[in-house]
């Protein structure tokens, strides 16, 4: 299958990567050349570590690498399925996808992996919108093995299928969602950074000590470490649109703390700071 990824950050690299590494033709476009150039970067980084493991062998990278090309013209891209990983604003991914579904078959998948926002408001706009639908990756996408198949109200159940059935050949653990806020994850993870984040605001603890508390009961990853991982104003801005999905219902509320690190621009590892201070 011949696909295409949109956006060429930290989720846009990993899903790129993982297609390329099922064998897949990937085009991998970002509208800052810049971010492609990372994004081969940490791909290959991410190979790199693959191979000191004794996971991905040396051909395999070469493989892998050979199965991406990248493109600065948008118009010029035609897939079987194409994926965006872009901001998470509603306006400028019905953008994207108009420009997207001018250009390629009624039948090309057009999928998402946005971490909120309706399939159904994306899709209302497109032309043939039974095809768009939800696959949401995880960060960081080439590890993590879940991958949400999104239906909207318009998402035909063959299309949905197909999507479920690609994750699956990809070696993920795709489940079937239906178009609500947050989705699956999302909606019950929510209250894991929202809850850390009221713990910081009321001066309980400060965030490494509620980190080190929760990662001692079993977590993985504290909120506010889990967070830096994310992006800080990925997760932000998850926060907020569920917050109003749910017609600000207070336990959505998203944090000033939060609203403030995004501000300064420290979204955590990408940046070198976020909660924590990373080397970059």
């Amino acid at each position: 299958m011949k696909t295409a990824v949109i956006g060429a950050g930290v989720m846009g690299a990993g899903i790129a990567q993982v297609f390329a590494q099922a064998g897949h033709s990937v085009i991998l476009y970002d509208v800052n050349p810049d971010s492609v150039h990372k994004a081969l970067g940490l791909i290959e980084k991410n190979l790199n570590k693959g191979i000191e493991l004794g996971k991905v062998s040396v051909e395999d990278k070469s493989a892998c690498l050979s199965n991406i090309s990248t493109t600065d013209s948008l118009i010029s891209i035609q897939a079987d399925l194409i994926i965006e990983a872009i901001v998470e604003r509603l306006d400028v991914k019905v953008e994207l996808f108009k420009t997207l579904a001018a250009n390629n078959a009624p039948d090309c998948i057009l999928a998402t992996n946005t971490s909120s926002i309706p399939i159904t408001q994306i899709a209302a706009a497109i032309p043939n919108p039974e095809r768009v639908v939800g696959i949401h990756f995880f960060n960081p996408a080439h590890l993590m093995k879940l991958v949400e198949i999104v239906s909207g109200a318009h998402t035909n159940d063959s299309v949905a299928q197909r999507a479920y059935d690609f994750a699956a050949k990809l070696g993920k653990t795709p489940i079937m969602a239906k178009d609500a806020p947050g989705f699956i994850v999302n909606r019950v993870a929510r209250h894991y950074y929202v809850e850390g984040l009221k713990t910081l605001e009321e001066k309980v603890a400060n965030f490494d000590a509620i980190d080190r508390l929760l990662e001692s009961s079993g977590f993985r990853m504290g909120p506010f470490r889990l967070m830096d991982l994310i992006g800080v104003e990925t997760n932000f801005s998850v926060t907020e649109s569920m917050y109003n999905l749910f017609y600000q219902d207070g336990k959505f509320r998203p944090s000033r703390i939060q609203k403030q690190k995004v501000d300064a621009g420290h979204f955590g590892r990408k940046t070198g700071k976020g909660f924590y201070t990373y080397n970059t």
